[in-house]
């Protein structure tokens, strides 16, 4: 979820057919500025490229406003696409997707209030004492309000925007369409197996009965670990369209990087921790590192973790695969880190004996760190910097762009997000022994 102190109320589009005309609007004005744009060219004797002729400043802007103030599936492609694809993305669109990615448009109260009946029923004043209207928190899918209950609980209500659930698909189609149109997606990158994760992912997330029942699973999972704070589910104010829980007071995590560093250092070592036990251990996984979805108590020393929408089980393939890759990392064995590579989909087979030596070297960067003797200074490092450059290396070398199965992205992208916080906080943490704690 993202939070901010700029919320800026815009009504959401409901239904299909008004989602669509939005976006059917868009397209028409693009192609209108597209038309005159190559006119213009054209008599000056040029000849341009279609994405030269998109992708205009306004048209980033135009294009990156329509699609926030849709939100839904069309927001959170955007953001996906970033996340997943976004090193081998032509700069115009990566401006478009990390726009997406930084918007925070909320439902004016009207509309609060029409989706608040929806959920609940006419009479939904007497399930609360006390309604917050203005949202603690704004996402792609919902909005998150705090209320009061009757007998004096708080609570955190997560309520969805309206139309979005049943517009995932066709809003999916009509902005993969507007993708291609646009020329700036990569033709070496198939876009379907993506398009396709969006889809399984924008359904789970639009569950808020999936949500709640994976918020009490790790609820659960942690109750005897008093470095975590689940909410709690309450279940008699949960609906299909708004999720209840427990209003878990805490500040946000980057609050952590002020603090002195024995504390930080415990806090991201039990977030490294915990990412190895839901890999490992659970084989369940919140697969969002958005920064919002971790909260800090500096009263207790405890993380607070929100935002299950993105829970994914992880296959005992899967995780044991990892395993050997860790496994194979640490014990300097390169045939077995490219075999369990290709085994997690990562890489795919029958690459060069050259373009395999680049993947080793790029996988031995991060290996040399978790045998490390010392603890891995996240601040004080410039591994991912090394580690950047290298990828852009191999991102000029076409017969290397791969898109790895959902599953593997997925963890990817929470690893990623991981090393991004701790990097934020400046900690140090003795990766190394964590790490062979699962090997």
């Amino acid at each position: 979820m993202t939070r901010s102190p700029d919320l800026r109320p815009h009504p959401v589009p409901s239904g299909r057919f008004a989602r669509a005309r939005r976006m059917g609007g868009l397209a028409t004005g693009l192609a209108g500025g597209v038309a005159l744009g190559g006119a213009q060219a054209l008599l000056r004797g040029q000849r341009p490229r279609l994405a030269d002729l998109v992708m205009t400043p306004a048209n980033i802007t135009r294009l990156a406003d329509r699609l926030s103030e849709m939100r839904g599936a069309a927001m959170k492609l955007g953001q996906l696409l970033s996340m997943e694809a976004g090193d081998l993305l032509p700069p115009e669109l990566e401006t478009i997707l990390s726009r997406l990615r930084a918007q925070a448009h909320v439902m004016p109260p009207q509309q609060l209030k029409h989706v608040l009946q929806d959920a609940y029923g006419p009479d939904f004043r007497k399930l609360f004492r006390s309604f917050d209207t203005t949202p603690l928190a704004a996402a792609s899918i919902g909005q998150v309000h705090r209320a009061t209950t009757p007998d004096g609980q708080t609570l955190a209500v997560k309520l969805q925007y309206p139309g979005v659930r049943d517009a995932i698909d066709s809003d999916l189609d009509n902005v993969a369409a507007l993708i291609r149109w646009s020329g700036l997606w990569p033709a070496e990158l198939d876009l379907k197996p993506l398009m396709a994760e969006a889809r399984t992912q924008l359904h789970e997330e639009a569950d808020y009965a999936r949500e709640g029942a994976a918020l009490a699973r790790f609820g659960a999972l942690l109750a005897g670990d008093d470095r975590f704070v689940v909410p709690r589910l309450d279940e008699t104010r949960t609906r299909p369209a708004a999720l209840a829980m427990s209003f878990e007071r805490s500040e946000p995590i980057e609050t952590l990087a002020s603090a002195p560093p024995a504390i930080r250092d415990r806090a991201v070592s039990a977030l490294l921790e915990l990412c190895l036990r839901e890999l490992f251990d659970f084989r369940l996984m919140q697969t969002d590192p958005n920064f919002a979805n971790y909260r800090w108590r500096p009263d207790t020393g405890q993380i607070v973790l929100l935002d299950f929408g993105a829970t994914r089980e992880i296959s005992a393939p899967v995780a044991e695969a990892y395993r050997r890759l860790l496994r194979a990392g640490l014990d300097h064995d390169q045939p077995g880190v490219l075999a369990a590579l290709e085994g997690i989909g990562f890489i795919k087979p029958g690459l060069s004996d050259t373009h395999r030596r680049t993947i080793l070297d790029m996988s031995e960067m991060g290996f040399t760190l978790l045998r490390g003797p010392e603890p891995f200074d996240f601040r004080g490092n410039d591994f991912a910097e090394r580690l950047r450059k290298r990828g852009m290396e191999i991102g000029g070398e076409r017969e290397l762009w791969h898109l790895p199965p959902p599953e593997t992205l997925f963890l990817q992208r929470k690893i990623g997000g991981l090393y991004l916080l701790a990097t934020r906080l400046g900690a140090t943490v003795d990766v190394a022994a964590l790490v062979r704690r699962f090997a």
